[in-house]
């Protein structure tokens, strides 16, 4: 009997509030983040204030935390006015903005004071803003046009000016999720330009090491051209909740005195599905700068991250082959729901290339002993088949397709980094040109 046999939406669901390393899930889109902590966690975490909006977590808000931000402020000597909240996560929060120099919109992405990780994202955001604009799959790598620093009640903050981008494959597929996939054409055009920014990426020897759907957004063609009442429209009008004290005392400086809930892009289906890109390098890194630990949510970890053996650039291709498998079925690879670290690894082993490598053994005899489950026999491509062939929603791809798209999925999924197939390999795969 397969543990997982039923798939949900990770964004809906509760347990992953609680996950001890929440990451920095921001996306420039309306998307309302994994790690969203309603006003009653408020209070578990001692917090005295309180509001009633689907935001981030107020007890932040500290030295060392957010800078609290209002609609219509404006930043670095005036230039970007705050238009709308676009995202926030553990280690920024993320705002539309105009700016009143070069008279376009932009995403302002502000990250928490004296946070080291900033630095190697201004790193890589600057690498990628400096690169030949004609280089092959550079147009699907959201870049940074200007970076400052802001000096506010809670400390000194990184700020990057970045594009303003729509909404992310994750919103699709949540808008088109009742009863719907992606069509097989547009999830085949999301692979491809994926993968062409990946092997981008890649020929810099960057790794982005935070690589799903919620960081992969669309782009908005028109976004320059709309007055701000019309941009409004795309977004939604700021939804905010004064903040309060429990006891009624005055706020602290550093508190805002309301939030913003994340734009909300209810009109998805208005949006042109032509192009979209990698967005959010908070995690991303050089071979000669890695970092010690990754922040990522235990469903999304690749298995070196898992068993904490050395990271380089081919964690992505991982990352890929879930990708692949969630574009293409309409719901992630491995659960999102309850999953503990060893019933991960056993999904793995259903469903990964290659053997466990010996290195990692007895770490995984360790794991198992603690947490003794059930073992289970399914193929990578027999779990394929019988998910997007489930006869409950629309089927537009062939077994054929089906086949080819399993493949290339088998191609990535090696427990074993270095014989992970490159994007640069997997892009020369006829299927990913058809149709």
């Amino acid at each position: 009997m397969r543990l997982y046999k039923l798939r949900l939406r990770a964004r809906n669901i509760s347990s992953w509030k609680e996950l001890p390393c929440p990451l920095t899930f921001w996306t420039p889109t309306p998307s309302r983040p994994i790690c969203y902590t309603p006003a009653r966690t408020f209070q578990m975490n001692q917090s005295p204030y309180i509001c009633d909006v689907d935001a981030e977590p107020l007890h932040r808000y500290r030295t060392g935390g957010y800078h609290p931000v209002h609609i219509g402020d404006s930043l670095n000597s005036n230039r970007y006015k705050i238009l709308h909240k676009l995202g926030w996560g553990s280690y920024s929060t993320v705002w539309a903005a105009r700016d009143q120099r070069e008279h376009t919109y932009v995403a302002v992405k502000i990250s928490i004071s004296g946070q080291e990780r900033s630095h190697r994202e201004f790193t890589i955001l600057r690498s990628l803003a400096a690169a030949q604009s004609d280089q092959p799959g550079s147009q699907h790598l959201m870049t940074m046009s200007d970076h400052f620093q802001l000096n506010g009640p809670n400390g000194i903050h990184d700020c990057f000016v970045l594009e303003l981008l729509g909404p992310s494959v994750a919103d699709v597929l949540d808008a088109h999720f009742n009863n719907e996939r992606l069509p097989g054409k547009l999830a085949r055009k999301i692979a491809k330009q994926t993968l062409l920014g990946l092997s981008c990426l890649h020929e810099q020897g960057i790794g982005h090491a935070d690589l799903h759907t919620r960081n992969l957004a669309f782009t908005i063609p028109s976004v320059q051209v709309l007055r701000e009442e019309e941009l409004y429209e795309k977004l939604g009008k700021p939804k905010t909740a004064y903040v309060q004290r429990v006891d009624r005392k005055p706020l602290e400086p550093g508190i805002p005195r309301y939030l913003v809930e994340p734009s909300s892009y209810s009109r998805i289906n208005s949006f042109p599905l032509d192009r979209v890109k990698i967005v959010d390098f908070g995690q991303s890194f050089r071979s000669t700068d890695v970092p010690e630990r990754f922040y990522v949510p235990l469903p999304l970890q690749a298995p070196e991250i898992v068993f904490r053996d050395r990271v380089d650039w081919r964690v992505d291709l991982w990352s890929m082959g879930c990708i692949l498998f969630e574009l293409v079925v309409g719901q992630p690879l491995f659960d999102s729901f309850m999953t503990t670290p060893t019933i991960l690894v056993r999904q793995m082993l259903e469903l990964a290339s290659d053997e466990l490598p010996e290195r990692w053994q007895e770490q995984w005899r360790n794991m198992e002993a603690a947490s003794p489950g059930e073992e289970s026999a399914c193929s990578l491509q027999g779990w394929l088949d019988e998910m997007y062939f489930d006869g409950e929603r629309s089927e537009d791809l062939s077994r054929g397709d089906i086949l080819q798209v399993g493949a290339l999925i088998h191609r990535m999924l090696w427990f074993e980094p270095r014989d992970r197939a490159s994007a640069k390999e997997i892009l020369q795969d006829p299927w990913l040109h058809e149709g």
